[in-house]
């Protein structure tokens, strides 16, 4: 029997499809299929993807967001981001069921790149569902739960603090705030996750199991990363949690990541 989330020969499965959209949010993703087309045309669109609970099956109806990722023929531009902001006020300002709208941007020759081969290559192969066009993971290899996508993946956590400490101090309204939260709180569950993602053997991204299954072999740090995964789930505005997360939580997990799996390759 394979470990969980892995296919039978032990490669990561890819964990989303189009069959496991909630029905509340099937008219969500038509919209957004119908947009994204509208918007970007052949002449810009490789191909387009859902990931995140929707794909996955485990939205919630007013509380859970729609994320994208976009591939463009080329890197993208000025104008393409514009593009991809009006597209996520249109549809969050049309869709009750969703709590906001994330559009990721990349060129097809970064996703495809050596360099990204076991980050945003990864992203899309295994945590990307297919919505336009054809699947660039056809063109990617399969992957394993390994310290080396552990390293690619989230041996970068340092250099997010900085910014997360930036933000604490010039956001100061609540809906800010629970962004930030949100925001800070996922990245953390799911680098606690890969920490120990070698050494468990398995592949999920449900918040709740990545803060389980890091709580077996960090339980001094468990609930820590417990409270990480509600926040990532329903975000407060509370400072206190903020601070936790980004003053205590992350400088250590940061720590404890470099030491056990390396430094992300450096981007340029």
């Amino acid at each position: 029997m394979s470990a969980p989330g892995l296919n039978q020969d032990g490669t990561i499965a890819r964990e989303g499809a189009l069959d496991r959209v909630p029905p509340a949010f099937a008219a969500v993703v038509a919209a957004a299929r119908a947009r994204i087309s509208a918007t970007y045309g052949e002449d810009r669109l490789h191909s387009a993807y859902l990931y995140g609970s929707i794909p996955r099956g485990t939205a919630r109806p007013g509380s859970s967001d729609l994320d994208l990722l976009l591939a463009l023929h080329r890197d993208p531009t000025d104008a393409d981001r514009a593009d991809a902001r009006r597209l996520e006020v249109a549809l969050d300002d049309g869709f009750e069921e969703i709590d906001g709208v994330g559009v990721l941007l990349f060129g097809v020759p970064t996703l495809l790149s050596e360099l990204e081969r076991y980050d945003l290559g990864f992203f899309l192969a295994c945590l990307c569902t297919p919505l336009i066009g054809e699947d660039l993971a056809a063109g990617l290899p399969a992957y394993r739960p390994t310290p080396l996508l552990a390293r690619e993946t989230n041996g970068d956590l340092a250099l997010a603090i900085p910014r997360w400490r930036r933000r604490m101090a010039e956001e100061t309204s609540d809906d800010q705030r629970r962004s930030l939260v949100r925001g800070v709180a996922r990245r953390l569950v799911r680098t606690g996750f890969t920490l120990v993602m070698p050494r468990w053997g398995g592949w999920t991204s449900d918040l709740g199991r990545c803060a389980e299954v890091f709580g077996r072999y960090y339980p001094d740090r468990a609930d820590q990363l417990r409270t990480a995964a509600a926040a990532g789930r329903t975000p407060t505005a509370d400072p206190a949690l903020l601070r936790l997360l980004v003053e205590d939580l992350a400088p250590w997990l940061a720590a404890e990541y470099l030491a056990v799996h390396g430094a992300k390759s450096t981007r340029g």
